[in-house]
């Protein structure tokens, strides 16, 4: 009785020492794990006691790459499909910049900041007190909104009627005020059409014009949208524009924003039927004409000594051809003749380049 507790009491002892682990040993285990587990050293061995300390291999598995989806943003387009945007709308800005110089008679610098994409929710959150244009792009289906602060509304309207580009401390548009807002937004959404022919022939128009983001809503607020900051400098006035486009209405075309195909397509030459539109756009296009007498060069003195009755000399000789002048440039010549009791000009042929 007393031997077999003796013979046995060894082997328990045995056992439980063997379950613990050292701490060497659980270092190399914790080694083990980091490894690459086809390393026949890590496959046999593991829990034994090994005579040195084990180092870190060199062949140790990285740690995995992985990017955090939020579930409610979900990413509808791809990095090509917003590079393509961007090249499009940084277009438009430099476009719309030289239409608005022209027009208010003042140098206008559009720049493209960012562009994104976010729910609709997020993007009226980040907008206070501006102007919302909501627009259609037919025959893209849906709506979207150009929003442009109040600043920088007041400051063109004053540089359109003829100030200095101030802004008005208002919030509200008068009805006076409003057609011609719509006046410059036209002129916009013309440079918005020539940008986007690469990829689309679309036709913007005003559906309606806000001043409160609370009655705009054109899509649910938990759609994605294409959000298009620009900074807009009128004179030394600066001001924030954005272009709000849902992912829905761009839908139809996410297979043509693509680089490669935008500019295979803007590579072409022109179809006979391109040519035709082309053409029939032009016949109808409007010009000023206008009959050159002659001219004259004269002091600053004698001209504003000119008084009714005299008469002034012009270095036009009588028996040759007049000049018929298209856009301020001469393009004609002929002779001045009467049809009844109106003045015509009777065109004799081009005049040489």
């Amino acid at each position: 009785m007393g031997a077999d507790n003796d013979t046995e009491g060894p082997e328990k002892t045995s056992k439980n020492v063997s379950d613990i682990l050292s701490q060497d040993e659980i270092e190399a285990l914790m080694h083990s794990l980091a490894t690459d587990p086809s390393d026949p050293s890590v496959a046999h061995g593991s829990a034994t006691k090994p005579s040195t300390p084990q180092a870190p291999k060199v062949g140790a598995r990285a740690a995995i790459a992985y990017e955090v989806y939020d579930f409610r943003r979900p990413d509808k387009f791809s990095k090509e499909q917003l590079r393509t945007l961007q090249m499009l709308h940084e277009t438009f800005a430099r476009l719309a910049g030289t239409g608005l110089s022209a027009y208010l008679r003042s140098p206008v610098n559009i720049d493209l900041i960012s562009l994104e994409q976010v729910p609709y929710e997020e993007y009226l959150r980040s907008i206070n007190q501006s102007v919302f244009t909501i627009m259609s792009l037919p025959p893209l289906t849906g709506q979207s909104v150009l929003e442009i602060e109040f600043d920088l509304i007041f400051t063109m309207l004053d540089r359109l009627l003829g100030g200095p580009g101030r802004g008005v401390g208002r919030t509200v548009l008068t009805d006076i005020e409003r057609p011609l807002v719509r006046n410059m937004l036209e002129r916009m959404f013309a440079s918005l059409k020539t940008a986007w022919e690469g990829v689309v022939i679309v036709n913007p128009g005003i559906e309606g014009m806000e001043t409160s983001s609370q009655f705009v809503q054109i899509v649910p607020p938990t759609d994605i949208v294409v959000t298009i900051l620009f900074e807009v400098k009128v004179g030394q006035v600066r001001g924030a524009m954005s272009l709000c486009i849902p992912y829905l209405v761009l839908k139809p075309i996410t297979t043509k924003l693509s680089a490669q195909k935008w500019f295979v397509h803007n590579n072409r030459k022109p179809s006979q039927a391109n040519r035709r539109s082309l053409a029939n756009q032009i016949q109808q296009t409007h010009v000023t004409c206008a009959v050159e007498l002659g001219r004259r060069r004269m002091s600053v003195q004698k001209f504003l000594a000119l008084q009714e009755g005299d008469i002034v000399r012009l270095e036009q000789r009588s028996d040759r051809d007049l000049s018929l002048l298209v856009g301020g440039a001469p393009k004609y010549e002929g002779r001045a003749a009467l049809d009844g009791k109106k003045i015509v000009f009777h065109v004799s042929g081009p005049l040489e380049p």
